[in-house]
């Protein structure tokens, strides 16, 4: 039997939801973990992706006002939704930034999130792939210079991974979601960011 893709995901919520089974933990998040298990397969999510309290319906009400949305790669801009006519930045292959981060011997990752912060401090950060430029936002948010609406940290790998995390992890008044340990990645960011729009 040939399903449309409807059906398909129709089908696998089921299957992801039926196999949680019984969720204690705050019901907003629960779509959110679902779409990352759904994008990954893999329900090591449904424990290691972690939320501060009421980040879910703060980033939508973030999103309702039209909060730009900037991304450490432009794989992860690309597939986030654009039905929402959010604003999704990622200037990783801008002619100035790929200048400055040779001048100064660092990633792009990491001047793109000083360019962005500097026009965008209290936009939602989705960091999917680069712990560097993790690590450069919550250097950023201690100095004050800025506030995102929320920050999406789930970078993947094995350098600075756990470290990145563990830093954000360490701000208690910037709302977050997090993939602990080493897993995530773009998809998960991106899964992340799609899910809290399509609960607008």
């Amino acid at each position: 039997m040939i399903l449309q893709p409807e059906e398909i995901e129709r089908e696998s919520m089921r299957i992801i939801r039926e196999t949680i089974g019984e969720y204690s933990g705050d019901p907003e998040n629960l779509p959110v973990i679902m779409r990352v298990i759904h994008a990954t397969a893999d329900f090591d999510f449904l424990h290691t992706l972690t939320f501060s309290p009421g980040a879910v319906s703060t980033a939508r009400e973030a999103l309702r006002n039209h909060t730009p949305v900037i991304t450490d790669t432009l794989m992860l801009s690309s597939g986030i939704s654009k039905k929402y006519g959010i604003d999704i930045v990622c200037r990783t292959s801008d002619p100035a930034v790929i200048s400055e981060a040779q001048a100064r011997n660092i990633t792009r990752a990491i001047i793109n999130i000083e360019h962005a912060v500097k026009d965008y401090p209290n936009a939602i950060y989705a960091i999917g792939n680069a712990p560097t430029a993790l690590i450069r936002l919550c250097g950023l948010i201690r100095e004050g210079r800025a506030k995102p609406a929320l920050v999406v940290g789930v970078p993947v790998g094995f350098v600075n991974v756990i470290e990145a995390k563990n830093m954000l992890a360490s701000i208690s008044d910037i709302p977050r979601i997090i993939a602990e340990g080493r897993k995530g990645g773009t998809t998960v960011a991106c899964a992340v960011m799609n899910a809290l729009l399509y609960g607008l």
